[in-house]
């Protein structure tokens, strides 16, 4: 009996990372093609701005450090967290006494995450440096596993520090808004909602967030209202 032929084919390449101007039109230029919704938002202006954090632990870092403040309380206990770990690596955030970590302003929660995340990060569950590799759900799963790290978190960072294509944050309240707002609904689409909705833009779901979060901030605009991301 003659063995079946092999697949020569493969799987589809992934997309490339956002990290260039002309990475994010590729993408906002593919996900146009994929949902005439998101079609109309980019031609009404809804064009994203690259936006990039810093990636490794040093980014994950600031994203748990800003989270739930505002912009100017973040910054300043980052700054002073620079200022008593100026190296932040996993050993020098497991070895920084809780005393400094308090003193810099972060709260016992904050606390414990940055400890999680720098022992995952030593012990290999948390490869850092090889998660753009990995399909945007695998890079999501094994961030979600370190205790602290919520869904939000993991997909800002990929998005953010990475730039991975598909990730979707769709717990953020601007993207639900922003997607209540482009589809027309009368109420704002849940997490578990706008993930579904999401699955139609794969595999450029972080460029999807990035067109929302544009549309978002026109709309407010055009009510004058402050923008919140």
């Amino acid at each position: 009996m003659g063995s079946a032929a092999p697949d020569v084919t493969g799987p589809a390449p992934a997309p490339r990372l956002l990290d260039s101007e002309a990475a994010l039109r590729e993408g906002v230029a593919a996900l146009a093609g994929l949902d005439p919704v998101m079609a109309r938002l980019v031609a009404a202006g809804a064009v994203p701005p690259l936006r990039r954090r810093p990636p490794g632990l040093e980014g994950l870092a600031g994203i748990v450090v800003a989270q739930q403040l505002s912009t100017a309380s973040a910054g300043a206990i980052w700054a002073r967290l620079k200022d008593r770990v100026p190296d932040l690596t996993a050993a020098a955030l497991a070895a920084a006494p809780d005393a400094a970590l308090r003193e810099a302003g972060l709260s016992a929660p904050k606390i414990r995450t940055l400890r999680a995340v720098a022992a995952a990060v030593a012990a290999g569950h948390l490869p850092l440096d090889r998660l753009h590799a990995l399909p945007a759900d695998e890079a999501h799963r094994l961030m979600v596993a370190v205790h602290g790290i919520g869904p939000w978190t993991a997909d800002v960072y990929l998005l953010f520090c990475l730039g991975h294509p598909d990730a979707f944050p769709a717990g953020d309240l601007a993207l639900q808004e922003a997607a209540r707002l482009a589809d027309g609904l009368e109420a704002r689409p849940s997490a578990a909602h706008l993930a579904a909705r999401a699955e139609l833009w794969r595999p450029w779901r972080g460029v999807a967030a990035t067109v929302l979060w544009a549309y978002y901030a026109r709309a407010k605009a055009r009510e004058g209202a402050p923008v919140q991301t």
